[in-house]
């Protein structure tokens, strides 16, 4: 236990006092830093992202409707790497005034429409191409239930545990402990739920599933923080089998590496604007 107490000021003010980049990236002021056009490919999606677990999330999704044969998903995929700044473009701004990753532009129609945070992509593509979702009732109300436990789960394991345990600039016990046993406890959940559904909304691959393995399924498989045996994720047999399988999907291993600068060459892929960009990376590990 530390001996350092902090006692909060009357009023906070911003202090960075760090050279972490991953500390300072924010401030309490929104909208952009700088004038900057995005870049605008050939296809009708634009997708404005990096390769995080939440990125992942529509690069996997819009992998598998093409694997669906819906060639109208063709999308091109630029880097936002949120490290230099580039989420706080004017461009980007203007598509997501909240300087978050991921954020998609639809071209396709009349009139161009922005989309931003990553469930609300999800759910616009299951919408606008009928798949993944199901129309109507429990089945469609069970995916949106564990859509959103995704959505407000997961900063606690990537804001919380993985910002304190992998990026702060020193190990703190309290916040470690405090935000492992939320990550553990969110494993446990989705566990004991699995225990009784091949997928998390049932017996339907889903968004449900694309939402959450990124960030669970990448902890179950000991590839986030380096934290596998700290977090004892061999415990969660049920997540671990539910995540090897989705691995084993071609699409989710193609979604996986786009806007990605980091790992095995054949993981890295900072922009994609057609399938042979993929091809080209993936033929490396054979």
């Amino acid at each position: 236990m530390s001996n350092n107490t902090y006692t909060p000021p009357k009023v906070w003010t911003h202090q960075p006092n760090s050279d972490n980049k991953w500390a300072n990236i924010n401030s309490p002021e929104s909208g952009a830093r700088h004038e900057q056009a995005l870049p605008v490919g050939a296809h009708p999606l634009q997708l404005y992202s990096m390769g995080t677990p939440n990125g992942q999330k529509v690069t996997i999704m819009l992998e598998e409707l093409l694997a669906l044969g819906i060639s109208e998903a063709e999308y091109d995929a630029h880097m936002i790497h949120i490290g230099e700044g580039m989420q706080f473009s004017s461009g980007f701004v203007g598509v997501n005034p909240n300087s978050k990753i991921p954020a998609l532009v639809d071209k396709s129609g009349e009139n161009e429409v922005n989309v931003f945070e990553s469930a609300s992509i999800l759910v616009y593509l299951a919408e606008k191409f009928e798949q993944l979702l199901p129309a109507s009732g429990p089945d469609r109300i069970n995916t949106f239930n564990w859509l959103f436990w995704a959505q407000g789960s997961a900063p606690f394991v990537g804001g919380g545990f993985g910002h304190f345990y992998a990026y702060a600039d020193e190990k703190q016990e309290y916040p470690i402990n405090r935000f492992a046993m939320e990550a553990k406890r969110q494993l446990d959940v989705l566990d004991k739920h699995l225990a009784n559904n091949t997928y998390v909304a049932g017996e339907q691959y889903s968004i449900a599933d694309i939402a959450i393995w990124p960030w669970y399924g990448s902890l179950a498989l000991g590839r986030m923080y380096d934290a596998g045996e700290f977090l004892q994720v061999h415990q969660y047999e049920h997540v671990v089998r539910w995540a090897k399988q989705l691995d084993a999907r071609p699409a989710v291993q193609r979604g996986r590496i786009v806007n990605r600068t980091f790992g095995e060459p054949w993981e890295q892929l900072r922009e994609r604007h057609n399938a042979a960009d993929i091809d080209a990376v993936l033929a490396l590990k054979a």
